[in-house]
């Protein structure tokens, strides 16, 4: 008999997962239907029953049930998330605390069952593991080294909470909180940023709204990531930024905005570029990781050469990643595709599926999102026929347009991996310019790069396998001219691999470079600005901004001169 583990992220960047006994089902983020806005909560009965019945669930087809755990708001005594019934009534759900305490014998993985109206009136039986458990469990049982068997080490560094590391042994089940690597919350971050002209918000005044952080925040991290690289790190900033740590430890909402104005008004003489400022601060909290990382392995040798997973929001910072991966303190570092809390739920399902079947690896495929909506008909204005992959290529080659692609399961995760993108060629360096017009994006944003496994390295240094788009990677000089529309300011890329895992972009870019000798594409996610991905072509031609959408082996041409 088969066994269902279901995990369940209620708060913001919400999402149902599912487990069959080891293997992952699904794993449905509410922004990713209907257009729904970034950051999305999935916390209504109707859409949580939605999401199930649209998989071929019910609520009583479920073995055991795990909702990810939150941090206490508005000055409540307990942790606790909530439902949204049918009249609209919010009904509490207690929950297990957003970290975990290292140095104490608490064990993370063993946690009480609750009960709550999850799905409707009837009560349901539930467990509740932490927020930071369940990154840890993301990270670990997605890896490589999870489907070996190997022991690991992992960090957890999300926006609301300072980077943790802890110790998975897959023989025993056990996860261990080892150490605080730092005491600087993720969400130092963005806080800054906001402090800079391009991420400015509102007149300046200290917010501590929780929902005001989340909204305004959120979008932050990856925008300041790409403005970084117009500047360079600068030494008298960093000094100033380790003396604001001293000062103003930043391991609150306050403390953050303090440490933030600390550093400004130190720096305020030498009157840096903000993309100075942000590029010292991204060398400043990457410095801060490895060297901390450095220190416990110095202490602790026998960790030297371990592998190593990253996990929370802040390993969607590529440059971080490639720092600790080049560190050579570990034989591997893996991070999954959804690092941040779209990979909640996903964790949560992975605490009971070790506790009830004794496995710590999961199967799983990155393409675990909702299915591609059919359409009942052509979108008015539109003409289609059908398409193969071989003939999109050549439209690629000789169109020289940017062509909408939607097919089969969605990504899980922030990226767009080739089932919800905007494909281009690279060739043109104007084309960085057009996409980033097109999606209404500052004109400093790079855009990915889809590129053959098989080809990376002789394009980019070092060119590794990288499927997810999680490390940096620089395109290699004589490529430069070459593919300029994937060049970013400091000649680095958000790499994407290709093999035959991924095989419609695959067969896609074998056809292409067959026909151009270049292995590389532009690769941007699909979506409304602002929203999540298009879940249907009919959302893709409401969009309006493209001529070509491909779906499914049809290609849908716009009528309009666009």
């Amino acid at each position: 008999m088969r066994e269902i583990f279901c995990g369940l992220k209620l708060t913001h960047d919400g999402s149902l997962a599912a487990i069959e006994d080891d293997r992952l089902l699904f794993s449905i983020e509410a922004e990713k239907l209907e257009n729904r806005a970034r950051y999305s909560a999935l916390n209504t009965w109707s859409d949580l029953l939605s999401v199930l019945n649209g998989q071929g669930l019910r609520p009583e087809d479920l073995t055991s049930i795990a909702v990810d755990g939150w941090g206490k708001t508005g000055g409540a005594d307990t942790h606790l998330v909530h439902v949204i019934d049918d009249a609209g009534a919010r009904r509490p759900v207690p929950v297990a605390p957003y970290r975990d305490r290292p140095g104490t014998d608490v064990d993370p993985l063993s946690r009480p069952f609750e009960t709550a109206g999850l799905f409707g009136d009837g009560p349901v039986k539930f467990r509740s593991f932490s927020h930071a458990t369940d990154h840890a469990l993301a990270g670990y049982c997605s890896s490589p080294f999870a489907l070996r068997g190997d022991s690991a080490l992992i960090v957890v560094w999300d926006g609301g909470m300072a980077p943790c590391l802890y110790h998975y042994d897959p023989v025993r089940r056990s996860l261990r909180p080892l150490r605080w690597l730092s005491d600087v919350l993720g969400g130092l971050y963005p806080i800054f940023a906001t402090h800079l002209e391009p991420f400015r918000t509102g007149d300046g005044a200290l917010d501590t709204d929780v929902r005001k952080l989340e909204t305004v925040i959120l979008p932050v991290s990856g925008k300041a990531m790409a403005y970084a690289a117009l500047g360079s790190p600068d030494d008298d900033a960093l000094a100033a930024m380790a003396a604001a740590s001293e000062k103003h430890q930043p391991t609150d909402v306050v403390p953050m905005y303090l440490w933030s104005r600390s550093v400004l008004r130190d720096l305020a003489p030498k009157k840096l570029s903000d993309a100075t400022l942000m590029a010292s601060m991204q060398e400043y909290l990457g410095g801060l990781l490895v060297e901390a990382l450095r220190r416990f392995v110095t202490e602790h040798e026998e960790f030297r050469g371990t592998p190593l997973a990253l996990s929370g929001g802040c390993a969607l910072n590529i440059k971080w990643n490639a720092r600790v991966r080049d560190s050579g303190l570990f034989s591997e570092v893996w991070v999954p595709p959804f690092p941040n809390d779209a990979g909640s739920a996903i964790g949560a399902a992975c605490a009971e599926m070790i506790d009830r079947t004794g496995n710590s690896a999961l199967h799983w495929s990155a393409f675990a999102g909702p299915e591609v909506v059919p359409d009942t008909e052509v979108p008015a204005g539109w003409t289609s026929a059908p398409c193969l992959l071989d003939e999109l290529a050549e439209l690629l080659a000789v169109e020289g347009e940017p062509v909408i692609v939607l097919t089969g399961r969605a990504e899980i995760g922030p990226r767009a991996l080739g089932h919800r993108s905007i494909i281009a060629p690279a060739t043109d360096a104007g084309m960085l310019d057009r996409l980033n017009e097109l999606k209404q994006r500052a004109s400093y944003r790079p855009v990915a790069p889809i590129c053959l496994e098989d080809a990376a390295p002789d394009v980019f240094s070092p060119g590794t396998r990288d499927p997810y788009m999680l490390f940096e990677h620089q395109v290699r000089p004589e490529w430069r001219e070459r593919v300029p529309a994937v060049v970013h300011v400091d000649g680095s890329a958000r790499l994407q691999t290709v093999g035959a895992e991924n095989p419609v972009a695959h067969e896609l870019l074998t056809a292409y470079r067959r026909r151009t000798g270049v292995p590389v594409l532009c690769n941007t996610s699909a979506n409304f600005n602002g929203s999540g991905f298009f879940p249907d072509v009919a959302s893709a031609a409401r969009w309006g901004k493209v001529r070509f959408i491909w779906s499914e082996g049809t290609l849908f041409r716009s009528g309009a001169g666009l």
